[in-house]
C-alpha cells in the first residue's frame, strides 16, 4: 500500500524518495551528468499506464486467501481529518473500513459508490446545493443508519468554526452553510455559503456522528482504535509489540462479499521492505529505486508494475530560527541545482523523472504550468548575494557563514530507518548549501517519532516526504494555508501569506476549470516566493507484487476497490 501511492485528503509518505550516486554530487553541484548511462537504464522501462492493476472479473478471483503489505510506521491515530491521522496508509485503511462514498477512476473522475449512494448531484447553483441519496442497507457497526446526522457532524467537526476540534483542513467545510434531511431519512441536503468545485472531496471517508460529535471524541477517541465502522471491512488485531496489524471482511456488510480473508500489515523501514519481499514475507515492495529495482526485477515470483500518480517529492524548509527570514530561504532555494540533484537521483530508476514546476498541479494534470521562474533555478552567486544581504557575512571555503556571532547552521531530519537513498539525498543537498556558507547536518531520529515530534510540530529546518494524489487540487490547500493559533493543518513549514491563503480559497470556489487553474497557479507563483518548499520531481510509481495477485497494483489516479483484490484463479 504504502508504494502505490494511495489517495489521501491531506496525506504524506516519509518513504524513501532519491536514488543513490551521491558522489557525482559531492565534487560540485554541476548540472551536466553521464547520459548515456542514464539513457540505457532506462532503454527498456516499464510503460507508465493509467493504471496496472492485473484487472480480472470476479469469477476468475479465488475465494479467500491473504495479502501482506508494508506499514512505514505504526498508527496511533486513526481518524482521518484529524490533524495527527493524516499519514497516508491510515488513510487507505479507513476507506476499507468506513463509507468511502465515491471512489476515484483511471482518469481522476470520481464515481459514486452504489453501496452507500444512490445518487449525489448539485441540484441548484445559486446558492450551491448537493443532494445525497443514500444507500437504506448503509449502517454503522453500532446499527445505525447512515443519516444526514453523520455528514452535519462531520462538518461541524471539519469546518473551523470550534479550534477544539485540531483539524487538519477546514478546505471545503468552512464553506458549507447548512446540512439537512431531505424529503426522506436517506436524502442528505449540503448548502453551500459559495461555491465548491471539489464537493465530492468532502466526507472522504463519511465518519460516524457517534465519533466525532465532541472535540474529546473527535481528537482522543481514535487514538489507537477505529470505534464505529461502516464498510466492508473492520480491524481485526492491532499487536503493537509485533508492529502488525490486520484488516479482515465484516461479516455485517450488505454488499459484495469481499475476495480475501485477512489483509495484514506489518511495519518495516524502507530498507527492510526489499528484503522482505524477496524472503515471500511481503506481496508487494517498492521497485522505484535503483538498488530495489535491481532486487527486484529478477524475483521470479514478482511482476513489476507502473502508474503515473499525483505523486510528487520535495525539500520543505522550516521557518524557525534563521529561516525565519526569507532571504534565507530563498538563498537555500538558489543554492540547491534541481537537475543536478534529480539527475542524480533518476540513474538506475527504470522511468524517467518530471521536473515539477507546480506545487499543486503535476506535469499530467490539466491547467499545469512550470511557475518556479527565478525561484527554481540554480544560481550560487545570487544565493550568497541573499546571505550577504541578510546579515550572514562568508567565512571562507567549506566554513559557515557567521551573523552577531552565530555560525549559519541548520538540520536536516530524516528517520533512522530511511533507505541510504535518502540519507544520500539529503548529504547531496548538504554539500550544495555549504558551498553557499551554510552548514547542514543530517539528523537521524527513532522512526516513530518523525512525524509526532519533528514534522507534526514544525521542528525541522528542511525534510522530506511525499505529497500523494492530493487532487481535486482543493486538497492541496491546507499544505499552504495560514495556520490558525496551534493548528497548521498541513502546513508543517508553517510558511504562508494571507494573498496565498485568499488565491487558494478563491480557486476552490471557482466553478470554471481554466479560471480556477488560473488562480491556483497565481498562487503557486507566490509559494515559490515565499521559498516554502523545493519541488524536484514527480515520483512515478513503480512496484514489485507477487504474481498472481489481481486487481490491485500501481493505481495511478484511481483508487483501489479493495473488495475485488484477490488471486488470480
Amino acid at each position: 500500500m504504502a508504494v502505490t501511492a494511495p489517495r489521501r485528503r491531506i496525506g504524506r509518505s516519509t518513504s524513501a524518495v532519491a536514488a543513490t550516486a551521491l558522489v557525482l554530487l559531492v565534487a560540485g553541484c554541476s548540472s551536466s551528468g553521464s547520459g548515456a548511462t542514464a539513457d540505457a537504464s532506462k532503454s527498456a522501462q516499464p510503460s507508465l499506464n493509467s493504471t496496472d492493476i492485473n484487472p480480472q472479473p470476479l469469477d476468475q478471483v479465488k475465494d479467500g486467501g491473504e495479502l501482506r503489505l508494508p506499514l512505514q510506521q505504526w498508527i496511533d491515530q486513526w481518524n482521518p481529518i484529524q490533524v495527527d491521522g493524516t499519514y497516508g496508509d491510515s488513510v487507505e485503511i479507513m476507506k476499507m473500513v468506513e463509507p468511502e462514498l465515491f471512489r476515484v477512476d483511471a482518469t481522476g473522475t470520481f464515481q459514486p459508490v452504489p453501496d452507500f449512494l444512490v445518487s449525489a448531484k448539485v441540484v441548484s447553483t445559486s446558492p450551491q446545493v448537493v443532494q445525497y441519496t443514500l444507500n437504506p442497507k448503509a449502517k454503522w457497526s453500532d446499527g445505525k443508519s447512515l443519516s444526514y446526522l453523520d455528514f452535519k457532524a462531520e462538518w461541524q467537526a471539519a469546518n473551523g468554526s470550534n479550534p477544539a476540534f485540531n483539524v487538519s483542513s477546514t478546505t471545503g467545510y468552512d464553506q458549507i452553510s447548512d446540512v439537512s434531511q431531505g424529503a426522506d431519512p436517506t436524502q442528505v441536503k449540503i448548502t453551500f455559503s459559495k461555491p465548491f468545485a471539489d464537493w465530492q472531496s468532502l466526507f472522504y471517508p463519511l465518519l460516524p456522528a457517534a465519533g466525532v460529535s465532541t472535540p474529546d471524541d473527535f481528537n482522543k477517541g481514535w487514538i489507537g482504535k477505529i470505534p464505529i465502522t461502516g464498510g466492508a471491512f473492520k480491524l481485526g488485531t492491532q499487536d503493537k509489540a509485533a508492529q502488525t496489524i490486520t484488516v479482515v471482511p465484516d461479516p455485517n456488510w450488505w454488499g459484495a462479499k469481499p475476495k480475501l480473508d485477512k489483509f495484514t500489515y506489518r511495519v518495516l523501514s524502507t530498507s527492510a521492505i526489499t528484503q522482505a519481499f524477496l524472503n515471500n514475507e511481503l506481496d508487494e515492495a517498492s521497485a522505484g529505486r535503483a538498488d530495489a529495482y535491481g532486487q527486484l526485477k529478477g524475483d521470479a515470483d514478482a511482476v513489476i508494475r507502473s502508474a503515473s500518480p499525483w505523486d510528487e517529492v520535495h525539500i520543505s524548509l522550516g521557518s524557525n530560527g534563521p529561516l525565519a527570514d526569507l532571504h534565507v530561504r530563498q538563498a537555500i532555494d538558489k543554492a540547491v541545482d534541481r537537475d543536478a540533484l534529480i539527475k542524480v537521483l533518476n540513474q538506475g530508476v527504470p522511468v524517467t523523472f518530471s521536473k515539477l514546476g507546480n506545487h499543486i498541479l503535476m506535469t499530467n494534470q490539466a491547467g499545469y504550468q512550470d511557475n518556479s521562474g527565478e525561484w527554481g533555478k540554480f544560481d550560487l552567486d545570487a544565493a550568497k548575494k541573499l546571505l550577504t544581504d541578510a546579515g550572514w557575512q562568508d567565512a571562507g571555503a567549506g566554513k559557515p557563514r557567521t551573523k552577531d556571532g552565530q555560525s549559519l547552521e541548520l538540520h536536516f531530519i530524516v528517520a533512522q530507518g530511511s533507505s541510504q537513498a535518502t540519507v544520500d539525498m539529503a548529504t547531496a543537498t548538504q554539500n550544495m548549501l555549504l558551498q553557499a556558507g551554510i552548514k547542514l547536518d543530517v539528523d537521524r531520529v527513532p522512526d516513530n517519532d518523525i512525524d509526532d515530534k519533528y514534522i507534526n510540530v514544525g521542528k525541522f529546518d528542511l525534510a522530506t516526504w511525499r505529497n500523494t494524489n492530493s487532487f481535486p487540487p482543493s486538497l492541496v490547500i491546507p499544505f499552504y494555508q495560514e495556520p490558525v493559533g496551534d493548528n497548521v493543518f498541513s502546513n508543517y513549514s508553517k510558511l504562508s501569506t494571507p494573498e496565498i491563503d485568499s488565491l487558494l480559497k478563491q480557486a476552490a470556489a471557482t466553478l470554471d476549470p481554466a479560471a480556477a487553474a488560473k488562480l491556483y497557479n497565481q498562487a503557486d507563483g507566490d509559494i515559490w516566493a515565499l521559498a516554502h518548499t523545493i519541488e524536484l520531481y514527480q515520483r512515478p510509481t513503480v512496484a514489485a507484487f507477487r504474481k498472481g495477485l489481481a486487481n490491485y497494483g500501481a493505481t495511478g489516479l484511481a483508487d483501489t476497490d479493495y473488495t475485488k483484490v484477490g488471486w488470480q484463479k
